[in-house]
């Protein structure tokens, strides 16, 4: 989709990402909530968990989420996984996408 900013992102060839396969890309957040904060997308176009209906995706999302979160200093005190879903849940972006966040003690 044009109009997506992760669909942008992903289709950019200069795009630095921190991991990607035929499946998902992860990328550090743009707007950090947390010393280590990266995002795992699908690399096409899903608007919300609702619409995806297909397990291996969603096996993907999680274990890149976990890869990321294996580097050494990142998951020694746990990482933080998020997925808004849904208006009231408030994503500012409608791509199916996994928050992993690490690095402090979560309040």
């Amino acid at each position: 989709m044009a109009c997506c900013i992760f669909c942008r992102l992903i289709a950019d060839p200069e795009f630095k990402a921190l991991y990607r396969d035929d499946d998902v890309v992860a990328f550090a957040d743009l707007n950090p909530q947390a010393p280590v904060h990266f995002l795992v997308v699908p690399r096409n176009h899903v608007e919300t968990i609702a619409e995806l209906d297909d397990e291996y995706l969603l096996g993907r999302i999680l274990a890149a989420a976990h890869t990321g979160a294996r580097d050494p200093g990142i998951s020694e005190g746990g990482e933080r996984l998020v997925c808004n879903q849904g208006p009231h849940a408030g994503p500012t972006s409608h791509h199916v996408h996994l928050h992993a966040r690490a690095g402090r003690q979560r309040a």
